[in-house]
């Protein structure tokens, strides 16, 4: 394996999600072994002050890397913002990073995975991007010959990327308006799934503070794919009333990768599988999201229990 590649992990005010995801990362096998590189957001408000304050307090007090540097924000970037400039400055100076926001949770293998990917595909003409979350699609290694997948729709829970594919302005919403047109919007649901042109307008019009749909859409109009483990190295426990983006119900399910294995079977036939590819945009459909929510309102005492089953799994797994 070539050098790791460095951990960017943004923050804001969430002091208990982002003592967790530290402490996943800290437990993998690799932590010891790479650069890590933490933004804090500076406060929107009053109340957000001290919240900050208190993160930051903490931040200072992290171990169990090989280098640890703080970027603490004067003003409130917000989240978008806060991404692009803080990846485009680390990118430039390593030439690929691997990113975190403060309420993913990693598995042990989750920076094995991430880096032995950017190495495989780092002179991939058809890759654009590596993904530690992934959806449950109902494959396994036994039954396709490797341990990753291919789709357009990169997600935002854990990902990694190389500077030749990272453009800061490809994010310019002047930019990305002028390539929008009735066709491009019908292809980019069609290819991404059902909710992409409402939440790219939703971006550009100011209404969401999204960075993630308009680099989906960078994937979109290069034709390029987003790398996708089969069993996922990411969960997310951000989704709440006090989040600042999720704050409604995760309809998403993923097979979260338990094990121990280090080792990764990477396929070199980088094209996306049409059958594959029916199932994982199903999550982002209407339909799907509504049927979710009716099974969870005659449930509720059910999911309780396997997101009690989980957490105890991940809690021995990190231990």
């Amino acid at each position: 394996m070539t050098t790791l590649a460095p951990i960017c992990l943004f923050t804001y005010n969430r002091l208990h999600h982002t003592k967790q995801t530290v402490e996943a990362l800290k437990s993998n096998f690799l932590a010891l072994e790479s650069k890590l590189f933490i933004f804090s957001d500076g406060p929107k408000d009053k109340q957000a002050q001290i919240q900050v304050k208190e993160l930051r307090d903490y931040l200072t007090t992290i171990t169990g890397f090989k280098e640890i540097t703080i970027y603490n924000s004067k003003e409130n970037k917000g989240l978008a913002n806060s991404i692009i400039s803080g990846v485009s400055h680390i990118i430039k100076l390593y030439g690929k990073v691997i990113v975190l926001e403060d309420d993913l949770l990693s598995s042990k293998n989750f920076l094995d995975f991430m880096n032995q990917s950017l190495d495989f595909y780092k002179d991939s003409s058809k890759v654009k991007s590596i993904n530690g979350f992934s959806l449950d699609v109902n494959r396994d290694k036994s039954s396709h010959g490797s341990d990753v997948f291919f789709n357009k729709r990169t997600y935002s829970w854990g990902w990694a990327t190389w500077e030749n594919c990272w453009s800061q302005k490809a994010f310019n919403k002047d930019s990305i308006n002028s390539l929008i047109s009735k066709e491009n919007m019908a292809n980019f649901n069609k290819e991404c799934g059902q909710d992409m042109s409402r939440m790219l307008m939703a971006s550009i019009n100011g209404i969401n503070d999204s960075w993630y749909v308009r680099w989906v859409f960078q994937h979109f109009l290069e034709k390029k794919y987003a790398v996708y483990p089969f069993k996922s190295k990411i969960t997310n426990i951000g989704y709440g009333e006090n989040a600042t983006h999720c704050t409604t119900i995760n309809v998403l399910s993923s097979r979260y990768d338990f094990s121990m294995s280090r080792i990764f079977n990477f396929d070199k036939n980088e094209k996306e599988d049409l059958q594959l590819n029916k199932i994982f945009l199903k999550y982002f459909t209407f339909k799907f999201k509504l049927i979710f929510r009716l099974k969870l309102l005659s449930s509720i005492k059910g999911i309780q229990l396997l997101m009690k089953d989980f957490n105890e799994k991940f809690m021995k797994v990190i231990r």
